[in-house]
């Protein structure tokens, strides 16, 4: 039977949640903002931020998910305003494994928690960049192409995979990777490979029995 404790750290961030928006949205003047997710689909997350001289001076957030989704926002939330704020540039090397670190872990099937609030961060940082004048600093994507007709990257592949895409198939329709042409099958499915293993060791296991 799967392992789903949860580290300590993480049942404080769930009870008692960091930088949480406590009033209105109209209400809270930020200097941008971005969600994801969908209530239909159980996992939505909406950030605000507020940057002075290209620093995050203030990050605030709402979701509607589970503990593992409130506590690695949470702790996103600590990070990226800790010691004064992180400069904007910096929060967006943020990952989820980072997320997941300074959690002390999160239960597997609840890895893919971690990446909503990257997620919405990052939209965030793209709406602030877009409403202070700065287009030419808005990133689309992060990553290295691996299909280049559907212009998906490594990192796309990996967070399909921290949310629980563990069939080949499955990664196509959430992807669209090597639909297109085809020529980058071998390489995306050599890395699709790759992050089940490090993150669902057992699933790569019965890929393998598979195959």
């Amino acid at each position: 039977m799967e392992e789903w404790t949860y580290s300590e750290i993480v049942k404080e961030h769930f009870m008692n949640p960091k930088n949480v928006l406590e009033v209105k949205e109209d209400d809270y003047h930020a200097d941008g903002v971005g969600m994801v997710g969908s209530p239909a689909c159980g996992d939505m997350m909406k950030v605000w931020i507020k940057v002075k001289d290209n620093v995050i001076t203030d990050f605030k957030w709402k979701t509607y998910g589970c503990a593992s989704a409130i506590g690695s926002t949470s702790m996103l939330s600590v990070m990226v305003t800790e010691n004064g704020g992180m400069v904007v540039d910096k929060a967006l090397e943020i990952t989820p494994d980072m997320i997941m670190e300074r959690l002390g872990g999160l239960p597997k099937h609840k890895i893919h928690c971690s990446v909503l609030g990257d997620k919405a961060l990052r939209e965030a940082v793209n709406d602030y960049y877009k409403k202070s004048g700065q287009e030419s600093k808005i990133v689309l994507k992060r990553g290295v192409v691996v299909c280049e007709c559907l212009n998906v990257t490594d990192k796309d592949i990996e967070e399909a995979v921290m949310e629980e895409a563990y069939t080949w198939d499955e990664l196509q329709k959430r992807t669209k990777v090597s639909t297109g042409c085809g020529q980058c099958k071998d390489e995306a499915r050599a890395l699709f490979i790759q992050y089940l293993e490090k993150y669902y060791p057992e699933k790569a296991k019965e890929l393998r029995a598979e195959s």
